[in-house]
C-alpha cells in the first residue's frame, strides 16, 4: 500500500504474539517499548471506532436484523477483533513486566527489612533516558511532500526514511496499512515520527518530528505527502 489517502484496517494480527516465552528475554526498556506500541495502536483503533460513531458494544444491525447501511460494518468488525486481540496481548505483556520487575528489584534488595517491605516501582516510574533508545530499521520513504500541508508543517522532506510513525515500525507496518490506520485514528492529534535524513556526510541526521493529521488543509488526504514502502 503506497497511497495513504484511503486508510484501511487489516483483518489479521500483524504483530508478534506477546507470549511469555517470547518476552522473557527482553530488557525492561524493550518491554516498555512493546507496551507503548500496543497502547498506541489501541488508541488509534479507538479513534477508528469513534470516526464511525460506534464503540465496542454498539449494535451493527438494524432492528429487523440486517447490517446497518450508514456505517462500514466490515471495518468496524475487523477493528473490534483487533482491539480484543491487542487487549489480550497487553494483559499477557503486563504479566511479564510485573514478573520481571519483581525479579529485578528482588536482586537489588539487601537485608534491610524496610527495603524488603517497600513495593517495587511500576515500569512507568523507571527513567526512560537511563537506557539508550535503539534505532529501528527504516520501513518507508517519503516520496513527495505538498507545500503548506500537515507533512510540510511537521518538517518532513522527500527522501526522509521513516523509522517510526507513532506506534508503527518495521515489525508491524503491514505494508503501510498500519500507517494509514494510525493517521485515521489520530486526526487532529500529534503523532511522533522518527526519520533518518541524509545530509551528504557519513552519518545521517536522526530527527523526531511531530505530525498532526487534519482534513481541510487545502489538499488531498490528511497528511499531504506520499510515502512508499522500502
Amino acid at each position: 500500500m503506497s497511497n495513504l489517502h484511503a486508510p484501511t484496517v487489516p483483518s489479521g494480527p500483524t504483530t508478534a504474539p506477546i507470549a511469555n516465552g517470547n518476552a522473557t528475554h527482553l530488557t525492561i526498556a524493550e518491554l516498555q517499548r512493546k507496551k507503548d506500541i500496543i497502547e498506541g495502536e489501541l488508541k488509534a483503533l479507538g479513534g477508528v471506532l469513534d470516526s464511525h460513531g460506534v464503540d465496542m458494544n454498539t449494535s451493527l444491525l438494524t432492528p429487523d436484523g440486517f447490517p446497518r447501511a450508514d456505517i462500514d460494518v466490515a471495518q468496524i468488525r475487523t477493528t473490534r477483533a483487533r482491539i480484543i486481540h491487542l487487549r489480550n496481548d497487553w494483559k499477557d505483556l503486563m504479566a511479564v513486566i510485573e514478573k520481571r520487575l519483581h525479579e529485578h528489584f528482588a536482586s537489588l534488595q539487601d537485608d534491610d527489612a524496610a527495603d524488603e517491605a517497600a513495593p517495587p516501582p511500576s515500569i512507568d516510574s523507571i527513567p526512560r533516558d537511563s537506557v539508550p533508545e535503539p534505532l529501528d530499521q527504516p520501513f518507508a520513504k517519503v516520496n513527495t511532500v505538498v507545500d503548506n500541508s500537515p507533512a510540510a508543517a511537521a518538517g518532513l522532506k522527500p527522501g526522509d526514511l521513516i523509522r517510526n510513525f507513532g506506534y508503527v515500525n518495521i515489525e508491524n507496518n503491514d505494508g503501510l496499512k498500519k500507517v494509514a490506520e494510525c493517521v485515521q485514528g489520530n486526526e487532529g492529534q500529534n503523532i511522533l515520527v522518527k526519520v533518518s535524513r541524509s545530509t551528504g556526510v557519513s552519518r545521517p541526521q536522526e530527527l523526531r518530528l511531530t505530525l498532526t493529521p487534519r482534513r481541510n488543509w487545502g489538499g488531498r488526504g490528511m497528511l499531504g505527502c506520499h510515502i512508499l514502502p522500502l
